[in-house]
This record gives structure tokens, sequence and C-alpha cells, in this order.
């Protein structure tokens, strides 16, 4: 069974919302991240860590630790897990998951 969450169609806007509703209690934990030194994008051992919203350039989401291109390049996707809730960021720069504890 899904929820109602889980069917809306996540977008850049519903990413900073959740991100601003939820600001004192945010962690990320990054998947995968862009290596210059391969030219490609690798798998990373990343952990759960607390974050913070900050002021940042045009395509940035402001989000420490969540990294979007734009001009529709990036795909949203509900998360979940027996801990966390949120919502996970993929594109050419990696694989991120913004998230609050159940």
């Amino acid at each position: 069974m899904t929820t109602s969450a889980q069917t809306q169609k996540i977008t850049l806007a519903t990413l900073k919302s959740f991100a601003k509703k939820n600001q004192d209690k945010l962690f990320t934990k990054e998947k995968s991240s862009f290596n210059g030194m391969t030219d490609c994008v690798e798998s990373t051992s990343g952990t759960w860590s607390k974050t913070s919203i900050g002021n940042t350039g045009y395509y940035r989401t402001g989000i420490q630790g969540v990294y979007t291109v734009g001009s529709s390049r990036d795909w949203f996707t509900h998360y979940e897990d027996s801990e966390f809730i949120g919502i996970e960021v993929s594109n050419c720069c990696g694989n991120s998951i913004l998230a609050i504890r159940k």
C-alpha cells in the first residue's frame, strides 16, 4: 500500500519546502558523488549526518550535502527506511538523500 506522499510527483520546490519545514531536524546521506580523477560518479560509503540550510547559488538547493543541476536533469524520489523518511536526489553530480528521523 502506498501513501499519498509516495504517489505525488516530487519536484525541486517539494525538496525545498520539505527542508524549510524540517530545518532543525534534517539529515543527509551521500550514496555517490562525482570524482574528477576518474571522470565519473562513484559509490561512496556515506553515513547519515546532521545538515543545515544556507544561502547558495542559482541551481543549488541551499541545503548542505544536497546538490542539484537544474534544467530537468534532477530526479527526485520518495525515500523511506526503518529509521528515516525523506527525498532521494539523483543527477550527474551523484546521489544523496535528505531525510528526517521517523
